[in-house]
């Protein structure tokens, strides 16, 4: 079966969570977060699952988790704590929940950063993988980098995703 006919069995409509990782964001100064939120309804998905948490490991491991096993997100996607600064730590905190990385994820977003930011692209690590029965995309921060991501990449392939988890 070709791309167009997986894209055409995908499920229209998902169980979508965001997570949003900031030390200084709450609910209502998230920009990226709610961007996301917006989007996926507009997109015809579900928002079932949405917190604003601060940059600690445990709490970003602990609230993953939460969202794909208690809560059965379909597709979790995190913003924020991608960077290389010390308190930076989403990375850390998710891919050793991963039992497989879309490892083409990064460096597709990194050169679409590229075409728009240059070399400060190096600076992102974003990362994609699947948790349980959810695909798990972590990226920056900032919001022109969440509409780069989602627009580009993670919504058109959403439903495509999710289908093949599903037949696992």
């Amino acid at each position: 079966m070709g791309v167009k006919d997986h894209k055409k069995h995908a499920p229209k409509s998902i169980n979508v969570g965001v997570i949003s990782v900031s030390s200084t964001r709450t609910e209502k100064t998230d920009e990226s977060g709610s961007w996301i939120k917006k989007l996926a309804i507009k997109e015809g998905h579900n928002i079932t699952f949405y917190q604003v948490i601060p940059d600690d490991i445990y709490k970003i491991a602990e609230t993953t988790r939460e969202a794909v096993f208690e809560q059965k997100v379909q597709a979790l996607l995190l913003t924020g704590g991608t960077g290389i600064s010390s308190k930076d730590v989403t990375i850390e905190a998710v891919r050793p929940l991963f039992e497989k990385e879309l490892t083409a994820f990064g460096p597709v977003f990194s050169q679409l950063s590229f075409e728009e930011i240059d070399s400060a692209a190096l600076l992102s690590r974003a990362t994609a993988g699947i948790i349980g029965n959810a695909i798990v995309f972590c990226m920056p921060g900032s919001l022109k980098a969440c509409k780069l991501a989602c627009k580009a990449l993670i919504f058109p392939e959403l439903g495509h995703l999710v289908k093949h988890i599903m037949e696992g």
